[in-house]
């Protein structure tokens, strides 16, 4: 029975991480002005870094937020470990929106918008690299 349990707690976080991820790479979407879609059509990296950073970001901070040490101290109900992990995503997605826009704001050397928007993939990684960092300084105060 234990079994079974565990895999509906998996399939439940598992459809739960799919859409915080979904949401979140919409949510980056509307401060970065291109169109992901549009913009993974045309091949730009840039932008694939950039989602790429999104989905691990925000599955590194939901896995903190699933397995903190709290949980095991107290028995916690599936809707109030769903309700924890949604806290933290949206904590996270707005850090990554903050991240991003005052390293575009402090950068003078060149526009972070207009380098995603031309596909610059150094760009796309740099923006990579800002959501993993901030996932994981996220991640490590959660647990």
């Amino acid at each position: 029975m234990e079994l079974l349990l565990d895999i509906m707690n998996v399939a439940i976080y598992s459809v739960l991480g799919i859409v915080l991820m979904m949401l979140g790479n919409f949510l980056i979407d509307l401060i970065v002005p291109c169109h992901f879609p549009t913009e993974i059509k045309k091949g730009n990296t840039a932008v694939g870094w950039l989602s790429a950073g999104s989905f691990i970001g925000i599955g590194v901070i939901l896995r903190s937020a699933i397995m903190s040490p709290v949980t095991d101290m107290v028995e916690e109900s599936l809707a109030e470990g769903i309700a924890g992990s949604v806290i933290y995503f949206i904590v996270g997605v707005v850090f990554f929106m903050i991240g991003y826009v005052v390293v575009n704001l402090f950068n003078k050397k060149y526009n972070l918008n207009e380098e995603i928007g031309k596909g610059n993939t150094a760009a796309g990684i740099m923006v990579f690299g800002i959501f993993v960092g901030l996932a994981a300084v996220i991640s490590g105060v959660i647990y």
